[in-house]
């Protein structure tokens, strides 16, 4: 990767690195990064590249992965901006040999201490569509740190906007209480929202050994899958989907089967998306 290849990019500082799962799973850091420029400006939904200088695989001199901003926009005189981002410690199995190696970026941020100096490039256009008419809903459905987004949309709802009006749903799966990461006992910042009329979290947790995110999601959509489906019925309903690209199989079972055939559910999800209504980010 070249740097035309890779934009524009400016210098950003690690202002906190906080791990907020626990030592006995997999490990996701709450990263805060300080960029003392301008021009640098976001709005919810938006991602950053973080560029990991080399040199790498193939002869590759730079290495750059895309993470979603995690928070609202936070209005200030201040020519410096913060924003955060959540980062999941990752490794990869060669199909070759077996052998296990650590993923360049999340490993790069995993490791990157509090004043050590970092490249990003962007911000990106945001693949979601959020709606700005209060009286609209929400419904955003999602796994591990693709809540990152959704944290932002619900600050953004809320503190920036005002009273909301619309219907506001969060569905989200976890494999135990703390892997909730910001609905856990210890990073509540989401819970403070709970006070909100209009806004619901639906949270499952794994009720048996070895279950992933994407199945413990399932039962969260199972137990209220009237409520989502009564909601994308209305035309002022957008829905947010982000995380695993599992989501989308566990999301067509659950809907397919309320919607009495795949057939119908597959023709109201293409109706939100001709509308605008329906936006996604899933990843392998």
């Amino acid at each position: 990767m070249s740097e035309t290849e890779l934009g524009p990019a400016v210098v950003a500082e690690v202002i906190e690195s906080r791990r907020i799962t626990p030592e006995s799973t997999d490990e996701v850091r709450h990263i805060v990064l300080r960029v003392d420029e301008p021009s640098f400006r976001y709005h919810e939904g938006q991602s950053i590249g973080v560029v990991v200088p080399g040199p790498h695989a193939f002869g590759n001199k730079y290495h750059m992965r895309r993470y979603s901003i995690a928070n609202d926009r936070i209005t200030s005189n201040d020519d410096s901006i913060e924003f955060s981002i959540l980062v999941r410690r990752c490794f990869y199995i060669d199909p070759v040999n077996g052998e296990r190696y650590p993923g360049v970026a999340s490993n790069f941020l995993c490791d990157a201490k509090v004043g050590q100096k970092i490249s990003v490039t962007g911000p990106y256009k945001s693949p979601f569509n959020v709606p700005v008419d209060n009286q609209a809903n929400l419904v955003m459905i999602g796994v591990g740190t693709g809540i990152a987004p959704f944290r932002a949309f619900i600050q953004h709802l809320y503190r920036q906007q005002g009273r909301w009006k619309g219907q506001v749903r969060l569905f989200y799966g976890a494999r135990t209480g703390v892997d909730m990461l910001y609905m856990n006992d210890h990073n509540s910042d989401l819970k403070e929202y709970f006070d909100e009329e209009t806004f619901m979290a639906y949270n499952a947790l794994a009720n048996r050994p070895l279950m992933s995110d994407t199945e413990v999601l399932e039962q969260a959509l199972d137990r209220h899958v009237e409520e989502a489906w009564s909601l994308m019925q209305q035309p002022n309903t957008y829905v947010c989907v982000a995380g695993l690209s599992k989501v989308q199989q566990v999301m067509d079972r659950v809907f397919s089967e309320i919607a009495g055939s795949s057939e119908n559910w597959e023709a109201l999800k293409a109706q939100m998306v001709q509308q605008g209504r329906w936006s996604q980010l899933l990843y392998s």
